[in-house]
């Protein structure tokens, strides 16, 4: 009998769909089908390839409708799914429109050894094994995936379990582009798909917390293969004097509360220079209380459910470390529970210390403490102190932020804005430290990730070089 997984509808509380759960014996007769129907696709030319991707994007903008019903059902929130499944088909058209020029093979070219040429011929890496998480389903199911298919390579895909539903209605998209059907595969589990996947892949692609990243990356390297990991964040923001403070305070709401605060690039710590600190707290403050629950209705407000009840969880002990060590609310309090639902007002936390939980551990909820700094030294100090370094933001003058965002340990540091790297995808970045591994995933270079390098050498003499060993003398008559 097959087995089910029965999914939780963030909103209401309710286990209201369930999906077969595909087991390992079936991961693996999907990849050795994949592998073997991928020999057309990777032999395809770049363009033709892009022309099937192009297909697809028309595809997923007619089921536009669908997709979004779908990310509302599992995320509870509105207007982030309509910009995510935006998102997810600028990203198809952006990779179908420059990856045959990126994958172009440059021209022979003289070695720096005489008399020797070199001709770049590169070969896809195989079949890509896609993990992706709960929080933005759609767009990181498929942030790999496009140029992973664009460069050549077969892919398959297992989006989290806690949020499914989006995969029927791209499904049906992918169908009606016959030449993915035997290049491109979802499948739906937990954990033991994922691990059969990862047995059955050339090259690992996971977006998701560090301590499952550790466990993939430890996987993968028993196995030799290739594996990219987008991991867990910290972000911080630096708010210098100078800056343009209600600009700041609106911009740091966001980059904290969109999509209640469930993203690894949220604002999670602001660090606030003394002589204004004050001044952006209540500016801060003013913004998040104005921000509402999306409830009961979806346009109630902009601040959706929390997705998952055990993240829930995570919040809430956070916030109770907080509160019982002296921190206080400016704005919001702790978890509710409505209609079945749990939910979390956008907290702003005042009178925090650089040791509690909610400033050293990863929330992934609408919060944000705020901490005062004697100078931008000290903030970029307590900034860089942290296992993470995903990305961040600086607000204040120009010369100076950029001067300070250069001293911060991030990938991707937004100046006098927040959580740009969510919206701007072709700019190259990596995360330090514990917050991912592998080359960008953002940029053109990304693509390089799914093609294995080759380089064919020749000699173009005729004439004997001098490391051979010496040739054999004639034979005397």
């Amino acid at each position: 009998m097959t087995e089910m997984f029965r999914v939780r509808n963030p909103r209401n509380g309710r286990y209201d769909y369930q999906f077969p759960i595909v087991t390992p014996a079936e991961i693996t007769a999907r990849a050795t089908k994949l592998r073997a129907n991928s020999l057309a696709w990777s032999a395809m030319p770049s363009a033709d390839r892009c022309a099937v991707l192009f297909r697809l994007a028309a595809a997923v903008k007619a089921e536009r409708p669908a997709l979004v019903d779908a990310l509302i059902v599992d995320t509870g929130r509105k207007r982030e799914s309509e910009l995510e499944v935006d998102s997810a088909i600028g990203n198809i058209l952006r990779w179908a429109a420059r990856a045959p020029a990126l994958l172009a093979e440059p021209a022979t070219r003289d070695s720096v050894v005489k008399p020797m040429t070199l001709t770049a011929a590169s070969v896809p890496v195989g079949l890509v094994a896609v993990i992706s998480p709960w929080n933005f389903p759609l767009l990181l199911a498929l942030i790999d995936t496009i140029p992973a298919l664009a460069a050549g390579c077969p892919v398959m895909v297992k989006p989290s379990e806690v949020t499914p539903r989006f995969v029927e209605p791209l499904q049906r998209a992918i169908d009606s582009v016959p030449e993915l059907a035997n290049v491109l595969s979802f499948v739906q589990g937990g954990p033991a798909t994922g691990a059969a996947m990862i047995d059955n892949a050339d090259a690992v692609c996971f977006t998701g917390s560090v301590a499952t990243g550790r466990i993939i990356a430890r996987h993968c390297a028993e196995r030799l293969v290739a594996c990219f990991l987008e991991l867990g964040g910290k972000d911080a923001v630096i708010v210098l004097a100078g800056a343009d403070i209600k600009r700041a305070a609106r911009s740091v709401a966001w980059g904290g509360n969109a999509n209640a605060g469930q993203s690894c690039l949220s604002v999670e710590r602001v660090f606030v220079e003394a002589t204004v600190y004050q001044q952006f707290i209540s500016a801060l403050a003013a913004e998040c209380n104005a921000l509402k629950l999306a409830y009961p209705s979806l346009d109630d407000g902009v601040v959706g459910p929390l997705i998952a009840e055990r993240q829930a969880e995570t919040i809430r002990a956070q916030l109770d470390d907080a509160y019982a060590r002296g921190a206080k609310a400016l704005a919001g309090g702790n978890v509710e529970s409505h209609g079945g639902g749990l939910w979390c007002k956008p907290v702003v936390l005042v009178d925090v210390k650089a040791d509690m939980k909610i400033m050293t551990e990863e929330t992934f909820g609408p919060v944000l403490p705020v901490m005062s700094v004697a100078n931008a030294e000290e903030a970029i100090a307590l900034a860089n102190g942290t296992e993470f370094g995903l990305s961040g933001a600086v607000f204040g003058p120009r010369e100076r932020a950029i001067e300070v965002a250069k001293k911060m340990d991030g990938g991707a540091i937004s100046i006098n804005d927040a959580a740009l790297t969510a919206i701007v995808h072709d700019g190259e970045k990596q995360a330090f430290k514990n917050s991912g591994l592998g080359p960008s995933r953002m940029g053109d270079s990304s693509i390089n990730r799914f093609r294995r390098k080759r380089m064919l050498i020749e000699n173009v003499t005729e004439q004997h070089n001098p490391w051979w060993f010496p040739p054999i003398p004639e034979p005397r008559m």
